[in-house]
């Protein structure tokens, strides 16, 4: 997606020059074709899947490997752990080389950060791209999976979890690459910006509905979630308020404060203010929330499955 988005960019801008109105019709024509392009790329692999199945044997395993690891490739939880680990393992040898092991996952500039600042960059980013990175694909993959529903026959006639995952994964890449305010992307990147922040808004209440219920006090979920939605609207955001917000009340700890980004500094609304700043503890506890509420939101998701399953067998 990110060798598409680089190769579509260039003669976008050669042709849109600085004008504003061509800039963002070239960025929705990246986008469409992007986003498009990969939905289909998906779909053709559930078909492929699908077919494997029905031969049955070594080409129903086959299939089903290829469908995994193409789930699989939407799902970036396991990178997120491993990213913030490394930032946290180089910061032992110093501020430096946590800085820029840093630089690399978050937008912010991180030269001149100490580790009070690194340990809340690595938590920000930790419980925005927990949303963005693992629970957005997995939410849109879960819709894909109740559009084929429980019947084996609808299964391939439309677009499935793969298709709408890799859907969500273009847009999510294409705000990541081009969704800056700055020179021509501030027009350029308009369109995949907007749709992924469409397509990120539901799930994220939906974590911040839900996070609290795999901590140690799960009957605090209601006031996780309007303590969020209320401390994450005045970020400039539509999601990434929101869905720091909850994480910084479920672990307790202060996020939001003043960044800077490109040597300019902005400030970004408290979140849970009046709590600790955070720590590796704190970093660590937000890791492993999202391991555990990744396991509950499919185990919910399989439940209906399995209760037909059931009461197939006894009847």
């Amino acid at each position: 997606m990110g060798w598409w988005i680089t190769r579509l960019r260039g003669p976008a801008e050669r042709w849109a020059g600085d004008s504003p109105r061509r800039l963002r019709l070239a960025g929705l024509v990246i986008t469409v074709l992007l986003v498009g392009g990969s939905a289909l790329a998906g779909w053709g692999v559930e078909r492929l899947a699908l077919a494997g199945a029905a031969l049955g044997g070594w080409w129903a395993c086959c299939g089903l490997g290829l469908l995994v690891v193409g789930l699989a490739s939407a799902l970036a939880g396991r990178s997120l752990a491993v990213a913030v680990a490394d930032v946290l393992a180089a910061s032992q040898d110093g501020l430096e080389p946590g800085r820029q092991r840093l630089s690399w996952i978050v937008g912010r500039d991180t030269d001149g950060l100490d580790q009070a600042g690194i340990l809340r960059a690595l938590a920000e980013t930790t419980s925005e791209n927990g949303v963005d990175g693992l629970f957005a694909p997995l939410f849109w993959m879960l819709v894909g999976a109740a559009l084929w529903g429980p019947s084996a026959a609808q299964a391939g006639t439309v677009p499935g979890p793969l298709a709408w995952a890799w859907a969500f994964k273009a847009s999510s890449t294409l705000d990541s690459m081009l969704g800056y305010r700055r020179g021509r992307l501030r027009w350029l990147g308009t369109a995949g910006a907007r749709l992924d922040d469409l397509l990120v808004w539901l799930p994220c209440r939906c974590t911040a509905a839900s996070l609290a219920l795999v901590s140690a006090r799960p009957w605090r979920a209601p006031a996780v979630l309007w303590r969020a939605l209320r401390d994450g609207r005045f970020d400039p955001s539509p999601n990434a308020g929101v869905s720091q917000a909850a994480y910084a009340w479920v672990v307790g700890v202060q996020l939001g404060g003043r960044n800077r980004y490109g040597g300019e500094w902005r400030s970004k609304p408290l979140l849970a203010a009046g709590h600790p700043a955070p720590d590796q503890l704190a970093v660590a506890r937000m890791l492993a929330l999202n391991r555990r509420l990744s396991c509950l939101w499919l185990a919910l998701a399989a439940g209906p499955s399995v209760v037909r399953f059931i009461t197939k067998t006894l009847s």
